[in-house]
């Protein structure tokens, strides 16, 4: 078994001073490889060029939601440092969440994060995560914004600054729910996404927040046994419209990141179309996966081992992508999320 059916085949050797620490000077000024797959050929181009390789007619699907301030950074009552991450909602001022460090927080324990933020530990789950409650006279959502933290990737490695409230953000954000960015959605400014729409190029808002999982290595040998991590979606019914009319034309459908791909691909019905629905997802897309509803595919560059790189590797096939991204690396693209793009066609 090899070329592209085993974890290790998605292992690369990345040079540290290609991991993007901060974005570009202007979000479209991001460097675009393009990934031909009728060719084999891979093109260099700038992000803003975009707007010349989608044809009139067809639909670009994007992913609306929003960040929020996720990562909490406060004391134990020994005074030593603690860190939650802030997973989901569970209502009643309840999250789940990741913490550091782990052997400290159980049950029980409080973590204090302001004079007007408290996080109290109520229970460990199945995969180890916290159950927790905020407690603040303010607003739960207002505390979490006043005193939580850009909850900027691992592998970006200083604080978060007031610049990224902005720029680990795209242009479109609407829906917040996410902890981490739908980083392909990126590059665009509202200038470009004007100049698509005036091109002719309709667009199709989704919604699926980003779990922590996006960051998770497979660790298996084979991923068939990598438990995926479940994201939820929605597919508003203007945009299952949209898109059953651009399809039922003849247009194409580009997806705006490996996220905009996961709902398209969870929501498609068996005939091909689409219809208002939400839900959690688990989908796990990598090789020989037989793709319904994407065509064309904008993604940045993605971890060695990762869902989203087998993702990749689906869409491209798995010796084109890896060539690819070796062709970047040979070039100095700029890696992960606040890296540059490609595109595949």
């Amino acid at each position: 078994m090899s070329g592209g059916s085993l974890t290790s085949d998605y292992d690369f050797e990345l040079p540290p001073e290609l991991i993007a620490q901060t974005p570009a000077a202007r979000r479209d000024e991001s460097r675009l490889l393009i990934l031909h797959r009728d060719t084999q050929r891979i093109e260099h181009r700038v992000f803003r060029d975009i707007v010349s390789i989608v044809p009139s007619g067809d639909v670009m699907v994007l992913n609306t939601t929003r960040v929020f301030r996720a990562r909490l950074l406060g004391t134990r009552d020994s005074g030593a440092p603690a860190e939650l991450l802030l997973l989901r909602s569970l209502g009643d001022d309840r999250y789940e969440a990741m913490v550091h460090p782990g052997g400290k927080l159980k049950a029980g324990r409080m973590v204090h994060v302001s004079p007007d933020l408290e996080v109290e530990i109520l229970e460990t789950t199945e995969r180890r995560t916290r159950v927790v409650k905020l407690r603040s006279p303010l607003p739960t959502e207002t505390a979490i914004d006043r005193y939580g933290h850009v909850p900027l990737p691992p592998y970006i490695r200083r604080p978060d600054e007031e610049a990224d409230t902005e720029r680990y953000q795209t242009v479109y954000a609407v829906e917040s729910g996410s902890v981490a960015a739908p980083t392909a959605g990126l590059h665009f400014t509202p200038e470009l996404l004007d100049a698509l729409a005036s091109k002719g190029v309709a667009r199709a808002d989704v919604v699926l927040h980003v779990g922590a999982g996006t960051f998770k290595p497979v660790e298996v040998d084979d991923p068939v046994h990598h438990v995926m991590h479940e994201e939820s979606y929605w597919m508003p019914g203007e945009a299952a419209s949209t898109l059953n009319a651009v399809r039922g034309r003849g247009g194409e459908t580009w997806a705006v990141g490996t996220t905009s791909v996961r709902t398209l691909e969870s929501a498609v019905l068996s005939d091909g179309s689409f219809a208002e629905r939400s839900g959690e997802t688990r989908i796990f897309i990598r090789p020989p996966y037989r793709f319904k509803a994407v065509d064309h595919l904008l993604t940045n560059f993605h971890l060695p081992r990762s869902t989203l790189l087998m993702l990749v590797a689906a869409f491209a096939g798995y010796d084109f992508t890896m060539r690819a991204y070796r062709e970047a690396i040979a070039s100095g693209y700029r890696f992960y999320s606040y890296g540059d793009a490609m595109v595949i066609v």
